[in-house]
C-alpha cells in the first residue's frame, strides 16, 4: 500500500500496520487528494490547522477553521502583469488597472478595492481648445463651480493699437468694484476700477508675450475674490525686450465667479488665445 491514500481516523485498539502507517499516518501530515471534492468526501468535519494537497490544481491548502485557504505556490490567482493578490471571501485576483488610474478603497466591490481616476489634483481645460481673442472683448462663460481654483493663461496677446494693454472682468460686471496693486503691501486700497489691468502695454505687431493669472477659491459665495498675475508683454519700443510686472487683483463681490471677460485697453484684439483651467 503506497503513501497518499487519503484520510483515516484510527479506532481505539486498532492495529497500526506498516501499510496503514505509510498510506495514511505519514501522508496525513499533508493529506493528498485527487481534488477538492475527494477531500470533502473524505473529511466531513475538517479541523483547524489541517493541511492538504490537491493533485488536480497542485494547490497546498490549510483549514482556517471555516474554509480551505491556499498557502501559495502555483495556486496563485494572478495571471497578468500588474495583477494584485487580494481577498474577498477567498483569495482573489484584481486585474491591473488602466494607465494613470490609482488603487482606491471601495467597500461596494467584492475585494474592497478598485482602479479609478485620481480624485484630486491636476488641471482641466474648461474652454476646450482655448478662446481666440478677437473683437472688442471675449468672454469665457458657464464656468463650473466644481474646482478649487482657476488658472488663466493668455498667449500671444496682440492689440490693434500700439502700446495698449489688456483688462479683465468677472461675471460681466463693469461697475467700479475692482482694485489692483503692484506693491508687496497696501492699506486702505479703494475699489476704484471698472476692470483689472493685467499688464503693461504690448507692441501691436509682435505678440509673443505670456500672461498667467491664478484665481483661488473662486466658487465660494461668502468672501471677496482675489487673483495674482505674472505678466510678460513685448516692449512697444524695442520688440526684442520685454515688459514685466506681478499684480495683485481684488473684486469686492461675494458671488461665485461664473464668467471672465477679457478686453483690450482700447480698440479691438488682433490676436491671442486665452486658456482657462480648473484646478483641483
Amino acid at each position: 500500500m503506497a503513501a497518499g491514500l487519503g484520510y483515516k481516523e484510527f479506532a481505539t485498539g486498532e492495529v497500526l500496520t506498516a501499510a496503514a502507517a505509510n498510506g495514511y499516518l505519514a501522508s496525513q501530515v499533508v493529506m493528498v487528494f485527487a481534488d477538492a471534492a475527494a477531500r470533502t468526501a473524505a473529511i466531513t468535519s475538517p479541523q483547524e490547522g489541517m493541511i492538504s494537497y490537491l493533485k488536480d490544481t497542485n494547490a497546498t491548502q490549510y483549514y482556517s477553521g471555516s474554509a480551505w485557504v491556499s498557502i501559495g505556490g502555483s495556486s496563485s490567482p494572478l495571471t497578468t502583469k500588474g495583477d494584485l493578490y487580494t481577498y474577498s471571501t477567498t483569495d482573489a485576483r484584481l486585474g491591473v488597472g488602466a494607465n494613470d488610474t490609482v488603487l482606491t478603497a471601495d467597500s461596494s466591490t467584492a475585494t474592497g478595492l478598485k482602479w479609478a481616476a485620481p480624485a484630486g489634483g491636476g488641471m482641466t481645460l474648461i474652454n476646450t481648445g482655448g478662446t481666440t481673442l478677437t473683437g472688442a472683448n471675449v468672454s469665457i462663460s458657464s464656468i463650473p463651480a466644481t474646482y478649487k481654483n482657476l488658472q488663466l493663461i493668455i498667449r500671444n496677446f496682440l492689440p490693434a493699437t500700439d502700446n495698449k494693454g489688456i483688462g479683465m472682468r468677472f461675471n460681466s460686471d463693469s461697475n467700479t468694484r475692482y482694485a489692483l496693486t503692484f506693491t508687496t503691501g497696501v492699506a486702505a486700497q479703494a475699489f476704484d476700477r471698472t476692470s483689472l489691468d493685467l499688464g503693461y502695454a504690448n507692441d501691436n505687431a509682435v505678440g509673443t508675450g505670456l500672461i498667467s493669472v491664478a484665481i483661488p477659491d473662486y466658487a465660494n459665495t461668502t468672501s471677496w475674490k482675489i487673483a495674482t498675475g505674472d505678466v510678460m508683454t513685448v516692449n512697444e519700443t524695442t520688440t526684442t525686450s520685454l515688459n514685466y510686472r506681478r499684480g495683485f487683483y481684488a473684486y469686492n463681490q461675494t458671488a461665485a465667479i461664473s464668467s471672465i471677460t477679457l478686453l483690450p485697453e482700447s480698440g479691438n484684439f488682433t490676436s491671442g488665445t486665452a486658456f482657462l483651467y480648473g484646478v483641483q
